[in-house]
């Protein structure tokens, strides 16, 4: 019968009690436990396993069985099909079958004798918990049962990914696990990417798939990015600053879905697949014009110049700029020339002194309402990288303004006091890039301040996410950290651990990241100019 949604199996039958026109009296039940045999069951697809166990007292009389897992939720891929009377008194045997919906799957379960049914107060006996699993998990298959989308990657022969540089042939597939559309398995290619990330021991990666594919109803693109957040507790700055940045109005933020990663047979951990930065029809829709531009202290790119204008924490002598797009192959000297020439007249315009007037200074350069925008996501987050700047983006076209985003890369001192001790007070972006200068005009101060009062309602709505995506990485978290140490960051950081959280669970590294973004929304409102 069905009862409260699960599966029961009544016993009566098992407890014939009379004969003949005698009457029997049946005691009231005295069931003091349940215990079972085996201590794990395997499920062949689409077959059944017995599971023996025994009650005490044998002569107790009890009216159903039921098989939950052991948090007391049903279980999806199996389920109780019968009991059979077994080979002596208080001995029975439990039929359990696979569905033949998941092929791989192991979890912990009871059996639960249901006292009361029918009389309004129904009690429980469990048994001692026993682990049931698929046939195909048994001989070695990977459970991964977190809730997230499973992400398979395979590389030809089962080659090691040493390179940034050079690709490897691989074999993709994607398990949506029900919350997004799965992905059969297609041609790819794979390599290493990052920087400083690249050398920690859980890896980034970069993927080119063999054509133009929607992957997790994001919309379809041959690269993919599988960040590895390996020194980020939480596992969710940068997807929190995804969604912070995609709340304001910024052209494009890179879309970003937590799944795990099982690269040749091996479970990698929990990581964020993420759409790359590209200009294209799917992502940064530029004209044909249209240019990106990426600065970035690490000064590591083809194209790149540094511009004396502006303040940059980490390159003496200016900002660091670099050509993203056009690819090198296809930036002739003449468009680079005109690149250059667009940056540079802005920078000029705005350290010049009539930089205030609206026709002959920054304005008539910069799209400004993306550089507030932009501003309040790094100010808003703690990131203090705009001021180094590292992975700071800008783009435009040729007869355009140069607009500030997207946004990328915030796993590193983001929302950490540790990293930016003045966010603790103040302002830490202030002084960043060009901002030094924007700050000096009171219009741009007027209009900055109006646009944060009409983003904070969004902003202070934030908490809630935050705490609906650690329910979502509650179980990845636990089964990442048993695989990675965060606090090994520090090894790349002068002996000193990069967001302060690294030694704290993931419970307490998510409070402590969203009393941190509570305490910014405030400080950032009283200390706007």
């Amino acid at each position: 019968m069905r009862k409260g949604g699960r599966t029961t199996v009544l016993l009566l039958s098992l407890f014939l009690a009379g004969c003949g026109g005698d009457v029997v009296e049946v005691p009231e039940p005295r069931l003091r436990s349940i215990s079972v045999d085996e201590t794990e069951l395997v499920l062949p697809a689409e077959g059944t396993a017995e599971l023996h166990f025994s009650v005490r007292d044998p002569e107790a009389v009890f009216e159903a069985l039921e098989l939950v897992r052991s948090d007391g939720e049903l279980p999806v891929e199996y389920s109780l099909l019968r009991v059979l009377s077994g080979d002596g008194p208080g001995r029975y045997t439990a039929v359990i079958r696979d569905h033949g919906t998941e092929p791989l799957y192991r979890e912990s379960a009871q059996l639960r004798i249901v006292l009361g049914v029918g009389t309004g107060r129904v009690s429980y006996i469990a048994s001692p918990s026993f682990t049931v699993e698929s046939e195909a998990a048994a001989s070695g298959g990977i459970v991964l049962k977190t809730g997230l989308p499973v992400v398979r990657i395979s590389t030809e022969g089962g080659a090691e990914i040493r390179s940034k540089e050079d690709y490897l042939p691989a074999r993709l597939s994607i398990d949506g696990k029900g919350t997004a559309p799965d992905l059969q398995e297609l041609g790819c290619e794979i390599r290493g990417r990052g920087n400083t990330t690249w050398t920690w021991p859980k890896k980034p990666y970069l993927v080119r798939l063999e054509s133009r594919t929607e992957v997790l109803g994001m919309p379809s693109h041959r690269r993919w990015v599988l960040l590895a957040n390996f020194m980020d507790r939480t596992l969710m700055r940068n997807l929190l600053a995804s969604h912070v940045a995609a709340l304001t109005a910024l052209d494009w933020t890179p879309s970003c879905i937590p799944v795990e990663l099982v690269l040749n047979g091996r479970h990698e951990g929990s990581y964020l697949l993420t759409e790359q930065i590209r200009v294209d029809r799917n992502r940064l829709d530029l004209p044909e014009d249209g240019f990106l531009l990426e600065l970035d202290f690490h000064f590591d790119n083809p194209v790149q110049w540094i511009s004396p204008y502006g303040r940059s924490g980490m390159v003496p002598g200016g900002i660091p700029f670099s050509v993203k797009h056009p690819e090198p192959e296809n930036l002739s000297p003449e468009r680079l020339s005109q690149i250059k020439d667009k940056v540079e007249k802005a920078a000029a315009a705005l350290y010049g002194p009539d930089f205030k007037d609206p026709e002959k200074g920054y304005a008539a350069f910069l799209d400004v309402g993306s550089f507030i925008d932009y501003w309040i996501v790094f100010e808003v987050m703690g990131n203090h990288e705009l001021g180094n700047p590292g992975s700071i983006f800008m783009h435009g076209s040729a007869s355009g303004k140069i607009v500030a985003g997207p946004c990328w890369d915030f796993d590193w001192g983001a929302l950490s006091y540790r990293t930016s001790p003045q966010a603790q007070y103040g302002l830490i972006n202030r002084h960043a890039i060009w901002y030094d200068r924007l700050f000096e005009d009171p219009a741009f101060c007027s209009k900055l301040r109006a646009r944060y009062e009409e983003l904070l309602p969004a902003l202070s709505g934030v908490p809630a996410f935050i705490d609906s995506t650690e329910r979502l990485l509650t179980a990845s978290a636990r089964l990442n950290f048993a695989l990675w140490d965060p606090s090994e960051d520090a090894s790349q950081n002068g002996g000193q651990i990069i967001n302060g959280d690294e030694y704290l669970s993931f419970h307490e590294a998510i409070v402590r990241l969203k009393d941190i973004y509570s305490e910014r929304l405030e400080i950032i409102r009283k200390n706007l100019p």
